[in-house]
């Protein structure tokens, strides 16, 4: 656990250090608060509330955190760091799970920080917190699955903008599996498990299971495994280009 420790601390530092970090997490909280009070009727619903703040996370994630995993791998893969990382006595599963936590941490960093967001509607009314805090939870598991699915993109290409593109249509292709208009069309003609199972695999249905309040162990399952299968297959590219 040292060794995941070490790539976790140096890589969090290491956001802090360049203008990336700082950048993220202002486009972060404008966009988030830009969905939450135009987009989404904040006011105008006058129910005290974080549901039109929490209803654009999905989309929200699906270009901002690739954009964030992109240079996980690919970046050191360009640069050829990749090759002194891989020579150092380190398992390369320490250096992929130590890599993630630390995107992880430093997203759950910028979600926490839309907190004024929370005080704003608990000044405003009298919100259901506990369903609030479930939902952020949620938000940062959706983020760490977003994040997983991009490291392991980014670990098979020297290209961040390859990286970017595919990690988008894959996690788009994620969450349209849950959407209401997608499973629609399959319900007019496929059994009812058929699209049960689909919409199983989307990180809208899970989210939206928990933005609701309801943390359900199934959904918990489903992004540890997402979270665990991911990283599994990133490591695994990284054993075969050490054994190039």
């Amino acid at each position: 656990m040292s060794g995941i420790a070490a790539v976790f601390k140096r890589e969090l530092a290491s956001y802090f250090t360049t203008p990336v970090a700082y950048v993220f997490i202002a486009i972060f909280l404008i966009v988030a608060n830009a969905f939450t009070f135009y987009l989404g009727g904040f006011y105008e619903r006058n129910q005290a509330d974080l549901a039109s703040f929490f209803t654009f996370h999905p989309w929200l994630f699906l270009f901002l955190v690739p954009a964030l995993s992109m240079r996980l791998w690919a970046e050191e893969r360009k640069s050829g760091s990749i090759e002194l990382l891989m020579t150092l006595p380190i398992e390369p599963w320490k250096s992929v799970v130590g890599k993630f936590l630390a995107a992880w941490a430093f997203t759950a960093i910028a979600i926490g920080l839309t907190f004024p967001i929370w005080i704003t509607v608990n000044y405003l009314g009298s919100p259901d917190n506990g369903a609030i805090l479930a939902a952020y939870v949620g938000s940062i598991l959706m983020a760490g699955g977003f994040l997983a699915i991009g490291s392991f993109i980014s670990a098979m290409t020297k290209n961040q903008v390859i990286a970017f593109i595919v990690a988008v249509v894959v996690s788009l292709m994620l969450v349209l599996a849950g959407y209401p208009l997608v499973l629609d069309v399959f319900s007019a003609w496929a059994p009812d498990a058929l699209v049960e199972t689909i919409a199983s695999l989307s990180f809208l249905t899970h989210f939206e299971n928990i933005r609701k309040g309801v943390i359900d162990v199934r959904d918990l399952v489903y992004f540890a495994l997402l979270i665990g299968l991911a990283l599994y297959a990133n490591t695994i590219v990284l054993e075969l280009k050490k054994a190039d």
